[in-house]
């Protein structure tokens, strides 16, 4: 009996060491890729947050080869173990409003007119993200804005696919339209919210909804960090921002791709630009070109691209990528001028920064008005970082405060 316990012990402890040196050995490799700015305050929290983010990856990736769960599940149900309790000062419940989930957060105070509304879509790269990862992010909004907030549970790729987190963001918002005054919600004051692919999505809904004459007007759209198109991965801030946590560029095109087809087979070809036609390519041009982002974020770097054609197999499977509703920067001039009043928040360190550059530029060239905000040692996802306030940044504080 004690040779058995012996052994088992022994397997347990080389099991425990070898899972250990995988999980670290990963997480070597990826510190060897990755980068962090001198311009970043507090790295050394970056870089837990970035330690945290791949172990549990890692320990998922393990865990999908045992044929315990997928890596995707077991990262979404990690993201989803944070609860911060009850709200003193909101009033917070979940609703589905038609067949999307939504949590509800109202101020408790009594307010002597109608409120403003805030239909929030949450980031993650439409694959991860859920009502709970940004339940803090939220309770700020609603809290300091005096605002009634309704956050989204889309769907989620690569289960569902492109337009399924987009429709759902869309009938979200549809119904609230229909129902403000049940909760206290003046129609003509509700806006659109969302971070990172949540900004795509509010980008969006916000084009869909511009010219319907059935329901009120969209009061403005805060855009946070958004990723607004997959055409061009070589823009000045996906080159200069390639290996910068939390958002590495070929995370950026591999989500992108997971949404639009629930895999990534075509990454390469999306990285080096080879999977839009070249024609086409230059009929966007004068939305998409470097040329149009000020010259001051090409100083750290940026080497123009070589347009390259691509085969009529790959355009097949990825010519969606065209379309507005998954890449709003791409909607025409008649749909943008429409748009209502736009904030869009930007950082310095975020393969994503230029999105939101050409996006300012193609509103503001269409006579809509721009509140832009920078966070020059910002990087990606600094607003909500893991609901965690050891975890926050100043820089994050302070986008948050313009934001509300």
């Amino acid at each position: 009996m004690a040779v058995v316990l012996t052994v088992l012990v022994l397997f347990l402890a080389g099991f425990v060491a070898a899972f250990i040196l995988l999980v670290m050995g990963a997480i070597n490799f990826d510190f060897s890729h990755s980068e962090i700015p001198p311009g970043v305050n507090q790295p050394a929290k970056l870089r837990i947050i970035h330690i945290i983010l791949i172990s549990t990856a890692v320990v998922g990736k393990i865990l999908e080869n045992i044929g315990i769960c997928t890596q995707v599940s077991f990262v979404r149900y990690v993201q989803g173990r944070r609860t911060l309790g009850v709200d003193p000062k909101l009033f917070i419940k979940d609703l589905w409003f038609e067949k999307v989930p939504v949590r509800i957060y109202q101020p408790k105070a009594p307010s002597a007119s109608q409120r403003r509304g805030v239909m929030f879509f949450h980031g993650g790269g439409w694959v991860f993200g859920s009502l709970d990862t940004h339940e803090k992010l939220c309770r700020s909004i609603a809290r300091e804005s005096e605002s009634v907030v309704v956050s989204v549970g889309y769907r989620l790729a690569p289960e569902h696919k492109y337009p399924a987190a987009y429709e759902d963001c869309l009938s979200a918002t549809q119904h609230f339209l229909h129902h403000t005054e049940h909760y206290g919600v003046d129609p003509a004051r509700v806006i659109v919210c969302g971070d990172s692919a949540g900004g795509n999505l509010a980008a969006a809904v916000s084009q869909t909804l511009a010219g319907r004459s059935d329901l009120p007007k969209l009061r403005a759209q805060v855009l946070i960090y958004p990723g607004l198109q997959a055409l061009d991965f070589n823009l000045p801030s996906y080159q200069q921002n390639q290996g910068v946590p939390l958002l590495f560029r070929e995370r950026a095109a591999f989500y992108v791709l997971q949404y639009l087809n629930g895999h990534a087979a075509n990454l390469e070809e999306v990285l080096e630009g080879s999977h839009i036609p070249i024609d086409i390519k230059l009929n966007y041009q004068k939305w998409l070109s470097p040329d149009n982002i000020p010259e001051k974020f090409k100083l750290r770097g940026y080497k123009p691209h070589v347009l390259l054609d691509c085969t009529t197999e790959v355009f097949e499977k990825l010519k969606r990528f065209c379309e507005p509703n998954l890449c709003p920067l791409l909607a025409e001039d008649s749909v943008v001028h429409q748009m209502p009043e736009s904030f869009i928040l930007t950082c310095e360190y975020d393969v994503l920064r230029d999105d939101g550059l050409l996006y300012k530029k193609r509103l503001e060239d269409n006579g809509v008005r721009v509140t832009w905000y920078h966070l020059e040692d910002g990087f990606h996802g600094i607003i909500n970082p893991c609901n965690s306030d050891w975890l926050s940044f100043p820089s994050g504080k302070r986008g948050l405060d313009n934001i509300v």
